[in-house]
């Protein structure tokens, strides 16, 4: 029976155990996608990533990123730990910056002291969210009407769509009705208080996907990249800002997004919890 080298890492966090949990299985190109497909379900982690040689000569690596429902074309968190996952093994990258393939095509990521960045992937969908949605997801967070003071479409590949509240408490006290979000993936977000709320943070989320093994993400980075789009374009944030996230579930995630010209910036630390071998 083969074996892989498999490796799990927290990321967003440089603390084991306080981030967002990732499967990564390297020199993955002799499994079927149904193989991937179970065992992502397996693990039952927000996503779990296999790492392959590049189809395209530019590319450093190639992964696929598997949910427990699905497999996604682009997501954060995995980008950084598979990329994390990659070097640690004895990647080398061509250039000074590592060149990541997915399906949506090419993604740069750059090394920045102890942490690594991902260029935020262009929005495949944005603008205001039709009514009847909004409603569906006021109802579903049970929310006042007046409560949302902000929506907008951020789907760099992953469907998000985010809702900004006016405080942070009112983000961490969300209890929503997963029946009512189901097949719908719901970012929320708030400007903390500096004062009042004592983080070193400027913003708090909270990202919710319905029906997954893990219905609520700890620290979610394409969430983020797409936000980061909307607030930076709106000029609703600074150029360089903090988020926390997983402050409800006991985490402390934190993601570091910068705008660079025309680029966003989205980065974080990553720690290694488990090395070992897998066999499939």
């Amino acid at each position: 029976m083969p074996t892989f080298d498999f490796k799990q890492l927290d990321v967003f966090s440089s603390v084991s155990l306080k981030g967002n949990p990732l499967a990564v299985v390297l020199g993955a190109d002799s499994l079927t996608d149904q193989q991937m497909a179970d065992f992502a379900r397996w693990t039952n982690l927000s996503e779990t990533t296999f790492l392959l040689k590049p189809r395209d000569p530019r590319a450093d690596y190639r992964v696929r990123i598997f949910t427990t429902l699905k497999e996604l074309p682009f997501a954060g968190h995995p980008t950084l730990g598979s990329c994390h996952a990659w070097l640690k093994a004895g990647g080398v990258p061509r250039g000074e910056e590592i060149i990541q393939e997915c399906e949506i095509g090419l993604v740069r990521i750059r090394r920045q002291a102890d942490e690594l960045a991902f260029i935020a992937p262009p929005l495949l969908r944005a603008g205001p969210l039709e009514a009847p949605l909004l409603e569906r997801v006021r109802l579903a967070l049970g929310l006042e009407p007046e409560a949302i003071v902000r929506s907008q479409w951020v789907d760099n590949g992953a469907d998000w769509l985010a809702v900004m509240l006016a405080d942070r408490q009112a983000v961490l006290d969300l209890q929503p009705d997963y029946a009512q979000l189901l097949g719908l993936a719901v970012g929320v977000i708030a400007p903390c208080d500096p004062v009042r709320d004592g983080v070193d943070a400027q913003f708090e989320v909270r990202a919710f996907i319905a029906g997954d093994g893990s219905p609520e993400d700890p620290a979610t980075g394409s969430l983020n990249a797409g936000v980061a789009q909307w607030l930076l374009g709106e000029g609703l944030a600074p150029d360089r800002y903090v988020v926390s996230q997983g402050t409800a579930m006991g985490r402390a995630g934190r993601i570091r997004i910068e705008r660079l010209g025309d680029e966003i910036w989205v980065g974080g630390a990553v720690a290694v919890c488990i090395e070992g071998r897998l066999q499939l």
